[in-house]
């Protein structure tokens, strides 16, 4: 995630995979080190890191970063403190790691906007993956709270999160591209300027409004509106053929789940 002030974030694939990613892979002995290339070389080793990754987002969300010793997250997994580095270097690596992990679980929205056999038309595509998007973000507020505030000082973690942000960037791009060939987009819009503006408004949001809490507003209400401003900035159409898109009314009473919102609204035909 980009420094929040300026409003952009990750937004998709999952963590691990661009650049600076989280400290790479892990296993069971020096062989299986981070920096010894290769994943765990036992089911055991696997289980053990991933129970280490699990155990290391509870402690972060309870203590924050700064708070959190090494000591704490192998006591959470019961390991003990020596067997934490056959598998994580230190802190920041594993911290790095789970951020890793989360990406992953916001960037699921992406999966909907990118598939090629869809019979979904491309506002209905793009109301899901905001829906998925912020569903997931609501589920992670409260690590998504620390690696926010982490980022803005850890130069590795922003670094990890700006590029995660960037592949996304450019899926969403790609995705604009192939709209604006088919005629169901602005043809004017420079689509690599639309994917970062759109998606630097969407992180922002959903930390303001998932974390922070502002604006207060239902939920479905909060995903309505976002698919109405990315639609809207788009000039979104649908294919001739299909159904006329008609928006929600925003409901009378709370209610609905949660979505996936990065920027692509886009409909691979």
């Amino acid at each position: 995630m980009t420094r929040t002030g300026a409003g952009a974030g990750p937004g998709a694939g999952a963590r691990g995979g661009a650049g600076a990613g989280p400290g790479a892979t892990a296993g069971a002995g020096a062989d299986s080190r981070p920096d010894g290339g290769g994943g765990p070389r036992s089911r055991r080793g696997a289980e053990t890191r991933a129970r280490l990754v699990e155990a290391a987002k509870a402690v972060f969300e309870e203590k924050c970063y700064h708070d959190t010793r090494v000591a704490d997250i192998a006591e959470r997994a019961s390991v003990s403190h020596g067997s934490f580095y056959h598998y994580f270097d230190s802190k920041d690596q594993i911290f790095r790691e789970v951020a890793a992990v989360i990406d992953a679980a916001l960037s699921a929205g992406m999966v909907i906007i990118l598939a090629r056999n869809s019979s979904m038309s491309p506002h209905e595509r793009l109301t899901e993956a905001i829906r998925v998007h912020f569903e997931a973000y609501r589920a992670e507020a409260r690590i998504m709270s620390v690696i926010e505030q982490v980022s803005r000082h850890d130069e590795q973690v922003y670094t990890l999160w700006t590029q995660l942000f960037g592949r996304h960037s450019d899926d969403v791009t790609h995705s604009i591209e192939q709209l604006q060939r088919h005629r169901l987009a602005d043809p004017d819009l420079d689509p690599a300027v639309a994917s970062a503006a759109l998606g630097a408004m969407m992180w922002r949001f959903a930390e303001q409004w998932l974390v922070q809490g502002q604006p207060v507003c239902d939920f479905d209400v909060g995903v309505e509106q976002i698919t109405r401003l990315f639609g809207n900035a788009l000039q979104l159409r649908d294919p001739a053929g299909l159904p006329r898109h008609e928006p929600r009314k925003p409901p009378t009473q709370p209610g609905s789940t949660g979505g996936t919102g990065d920027p692509a609204s886009s409909a691979h035909r």
